[in-house]
């Protein structure tokens, strides 16, 4: 019997990557219960997909913070409050200070191939209009654990897409975000399997038993 794992969702906006993690928990792809979804806007549609879903939400409001530390602190009493085995960032568009007591528990996605076209202010369209300006071939998503640096924790999966001609930022926001639905779900799975040891800046996916 496979394990559920207890995750945390922080958002932002629309929240299809949490409408995704919805769907795969339903179909039974993904061992996982969403105890708390996060958000750091009160308007996100992302907190009426949670509710039409019956998982509980909060808002915690950026702009009702002087700084990122009270910010973030706020966020980690919120989480407290659930047996949260991981934490998920989706679409979150701000920096999370992870305490001690998440580390190695907090997880990103990012739209695009770490670490070309990351970092602070590069984020959603902001992504896929760099690739296509810069004449990348090649594009994708890579999920990673969060540490308290914009995009650089260590990779855990890398999925790829190639860049036509033709694009533009939502034609390759699209195909970026259907690899999205694959590595993402597939990362919480190994985590909750035990199978990410992490070696300095490596992390190693363990095989199955």
């Amino acid at each position: 019997m496979r394990k559920i794992i207890s995750i945390a969702v922080l958002i932002s906006g629309n929240g299809k990557t949490l409408q995704n993690f919805i769907d795969c928990i339903k179909s039974g792809s993904l061992p996982a219960k969403i105890q708390i979804v996060i958000s750091s806007n009160p308007d996100a549609k992302g907190l009426e997909r949670a509710k039409i879903n019956g998982i509980p939400t909060a808002v915690v409001s950026r702009s009702s913070y002087k700084d990122v530390d009270s910010f973030s602190e706020a966020i980690t009493k919120k989480l407290k409050e659930y047996p949260v085995e991981l934490i998920t960032l989706a679409g979150f568009m701000h920096l999370y200070k992870i305490p001690d007591t998440y580390s190695g528990r907090v997880m990103n996605v990012h739209p695009g191939l770490i670490p070309a076209f990351c970092g602070h202010g590069y984020y959603g369209h902001k992504v896929h209009e760099a690739v296509i300006r810069y004449g990348a071939k090649v594009s994708g998503c890579t999920v990673h654990f969060a540490d308290n640096v914009y995009d650089n924790g260590p990779i855990i999966i890398q999925r790829t897409t190639p860049v036509f001609v033709d694009d533009t930022p939502d034609t390759l926001a699209e195909r970026v975000f259907k690899e999205e639905c694959t590595a993402y779900p597939e990362a919480i799975r190994l985590f909750a399997e035990g199978r990410l040891k992490r070696e300095g800046r490596r992390i190693i996916i363990l095989k199955k038993e």
